[in-house]
């Protein structure tokens, strides 16, 4: 099962993304314009994970170009959000502001920067389609009945299959959650559901890994992103692209199959106890 929604602390000490409903990348507040790829420099800077006084230190440096302005408010795009994701990634790798500014204007100059900003977006997009649910911990209770605990409730936060912000509770998925209640129903108890959503957390991790380090080493190669001209950056954004379906499908199917020999096992040996 696919992570969800929790609350965690950004570097500078306050919360993002933990708005019941919201999704994990800290996205803006309704009506704030970013729903249509605008932010507000506080906006824009929540949405990357950043302080703002970081975010003028990288336009000052030229690493970021200057917002749009309309009247009095400045606007930033979804470019931007992209570029301060890159930026980030980098400092993470162990680059220099110094370090990072030569390498986006070296990229800059070889016309490659936009295919990389597209490689990111096509590498870390669109994986997860959720539709989040929030209601009331009334409602919860009500759902839910005997069935489920407080335990069982601060278990499924600690998962990350739900968020609570004081009286709200938002599960992120409502086919998980859909699911859950249907095998409850059925008398599943719910801890046990939770045990077999830990486990498969964790197979779900390990498969993850292993794609993607196939990915990175046949696909990108061994010296990374750094020396790749912007034709071959576009055939990995492409590469990548074709990869989520094809990731998603052959999960399925193998699961399908499993699932097809062990239900006729397990037939097969009810059969025979009842002989």
């Amino acid at each position: 099962m696919s992570s969800l929604v929790r609350d965690e602390a950004d570097e500078d000490g306050t919360t993002g993304g933990g708005a019941p409903g919201g999704g994990a990348g800290g996205a803006a507040r309704p009506g704030d314009g970013a729903g249509c790829g605008r932010y507000r420099r506080e906006d824009l800077a929540r949405a990357a994970g950043v302080k703002e006084r970081n975010l003028r230190y990288y336009q000052e440096r030229g690493l970021l170009p200057p917002p749009r302005r309309e009247g009095r408010i400045c606007w930033y795009s979804e470019e931007h959000l992209v570029r301060l994701r890159l930026i980030s990634d980098l400092l993470g790798r162990g680059y220099t502001v110094n370090g990072i500014g030569e390498l986006l204007r070296a990229w800059e100059d070889g016309g490659g920067l936009p295919q990389l900003l597209g490689l990111e977006r096509a590498m870390v997009r669109d994986w997860v389609q959720e539709e989040p649910v929030t209601m009331t911990t009334a409602e919860l209770v009500e759902l839910f009945g005997p069935a489920a605990t407080a335990e069982d409730t601060r278990r499924a936060a600690r998962l990350g299959y739900v968020s609570i912000d004081g009286d709200l509770v938002t599960h992120r998925n409502r086919r998980l959650l859909e699911a859950t209640l249907a095998l409850v129903r059925q008398g599943v108890p719910l801890a046990e559901i939770l045990d077999a959503a830990d486990l498969l957390q964790a197979q779900a991790a390990a498969l993850a890994d292993r794609f993607v380090g196939l990915f990175r080493r046949h696909v990108i190669g061994p010296e990374g992103l750094e020396r790749l001209s912007a034709s071959q950056l576009d055939h990995i954004a492409g590469a990548a692209a074709d990869l989520r379906p094809v990731a998603g499908e052959v999960v399925a199917a193998e699961f399908a199959r499993a699932m097809a020999l062990r239900m006729e096992a397990e037939v097969a040996e009810l059969l025979g106890r009842e002989r």
